[in-house]
């Protein structure tokens, strides 16, 4: 049976669809996912243009301030550990509003503090409230969209995702001016009033709760709104109710076995080490354009622009492109095999979807090199040489990680969130690693320097790619033939 298909519910006479969302429906539930995802970019890029503001108020140095960003990135990676898991099992819109809870009460606290310790503790747990939103958001896209469509809604997902790195420094910039603590008001505003919304226009889609979101939910929490929305649809509610199929266990392993496994591990851990040189690049700009350049907090935040509209441009057609490429090699795949499907494990969906990846590679390693090296000799080059360069930088990454997100998706289909955790918590370690180091690293051999060693990790990193286009279908394959005795062993056991 397809990976991807959706057998028909009890007592049905014909093949129910993958989803009964139509496609105004989808795009909702997209728009909700997205804007949530800006939580996490929000909570992290607003904050870089009151840096130095910080360090000043709360009378510490620049290095302390910059270790609040590394314990921001390590609940980062590590939180969505916990939550993908949890919205797995018990449903993706009671896990959205506890993390909304989280970062709500953290946002508070942050806005209300007064020293260096308390500021460290509440970005980590705001951290953790917020950072699940893209592992949970990527979760409800894969549960209403089969691969042929995948790609272009998580290309629209990835870009509301990374809004924040256009406009956040911008926002963070011109509220600094008010206050550093004004960032985290306007925080608190915005996830009020977002909770709100999500709690009446988000509808349950975790497959195991509500099938293909025909089967009417029994906990209240994911039932309320499903009745407004099936108001719009032609499709109507089945009279099951309770759940599609067993209850299973929280497994708050399955983001580290996914973590570690062979057929994942490799890109992973690319994917990390660039997502790591990206964030050093942007944590250093604030500092840097201050220092080499003489901007103010406001100026500042107007330099990530770039960066921001190059990450959103590119997932954009990045995800155009990741559907055009799944239906040519679909197609030729069922050309020379003669299957109905293309969601079999034999399928080569290394192929379809990550032929990109060296290319956006190449383009980052050239544009970080060019940014390092121009701000080390600032006084013979304008500004805009390394502003235009993170521009390159951010489409470069950002499509990168669309590219993986989706692949991961695609190969993990029953973890889906779970899958995207174990992304956040390899990138976001990494990235915590990074940012710790990469201000002491400029100070000792110069900005030319730190990122032309950041280029050798990246050239390094390459083989992971190699290693997963060559033995990514051999290694899913022997996987999913190890599932399937489990399963026909379960069975034997359970009658």
């Amino acid at each position: 049976m397809s990976l991807e298909s959706q057998p028909p519910l009890p007592g049905a006479n014909t093949r129910e669809p993958y989803s009964i969302f139509d496609k105004r429906q989808k795009w909702l539930i997209v728009l909700i996912t997205s804007t949530a995802a800006t939580f996490s970019g929000f909570a992290s890029n607003i904050y870089f243009p009151a840096l130095s503001t910080i360090a000043h108020d709360l009378k510490v140095s620049l290095e302390l301030v910059n270790l609040t960003v590394t314990s921001y990135l390590i609940s980062q990676g590590t939180a969505p550990s916990f939550w993908g898991p949890l919205s797995d099992v018990k449903g993706r819109r009671i896990t959205y509003c506890f993390t909304f809870l989280v970062f709500l009460g953290a946002c508070v606290g942050l806005a209300e503090s007064r020293n260096y310790a308390t500021v460290i503790v509440l970005r980590s747990l705001q951290s953790a409230g917020s950072a699940s939103t893209i592992a949970i958001g990527a979760a409800v896209i894969g549960d209403i969209t089969t691969r042929e469509e995948r790609g272009g809604f998580m290309g629209v997902f990835q870009a509301g995702l990374l809004a924040p790195v256009a406009i956040g420094p911008v926002i963070g910039g011109a509220l600094t001016t008010l206050g550093w603590r004004a960032i985290f008001w306007f925080l608190t505003i915005y996830s009020a009033i977002f909770l709100v919304l999500l709690i009446i226009l988000l509808p349950e889609t975790l497959r195991s709760a509500v099938s293909n979101g025909s089967v009417r939910p029994s906990n209240l929490i994911a039932k309320f709104p499903l009745n407004i929305y099936q108001k719009t649809t032609k499709v109507k509610f089945g009279s099951q109710t309770g759940h599609a199929a067993k209850t299973t266990r929280i497994d708050l392993t399955g983001p580290f076995r996914i973590l570690f496994s062979k057929q994942a591990a490799p890109i992973i851990v690319f994917l990390g080490i660039y997502y790591a040189v990206w964030q050093m690049t942007i944590t250093a700009m604030s500092t840097l354009f201050q220092s080499e350049y003489g901007l103010t907090e406001t100026q500042i935040g107007l330099t990530y622009i770039a960066n921001g509209v190059g990450s959103i441009i590119g997932t954009l057609i990045t995800g155009r492109i990741l559907d055009a490429d799944y239906r040519r090699v679909k197609g030729k795949h069922e050309s020379q095999t003669h299957e109905g499907g293309a969601d079999s494990t034999t399928f080569p969906i290394e192929k379809a979807r990550l032929r990109l990846v060296p290319i956006f590679a190449t383009l980052q390693c050239a544009s970080v090199l060019i940014f390092g090296w121009t701000i080390q000799y600032s006084k013979r080059v304008h500004i805009a040489v390394p502003i235009i360069t993170t521009f390159f930088t951010g489409w470069a990454l950002v499509s990168t990680q669309s590219v993986i997100m989706t692949y991961l998706v695609d190969i993990f289909p029953d973890q889906k969130a779970a899958a995207s955790a174990s992304i956040n918590l390899a990138r976001c370690l990494l990235a915590a690693g990074g940012t710790s180091i990469v201000m002491p690293l400029i100070n000792a051999v110069g900005s030319g320097w730190t990122f032309t060693i950041t280029i050798a990790a990246l050239l390094v990193a390459l083989v992971g790619i190699a290693i997963q286009w060559r033995f990514g279908r051999k290694w899913r394959m022997e996987a999913g033939a190890e599932k399937k005795l489990e399963v026909e062993q379960e069975n034997i056991t359970g009658k």
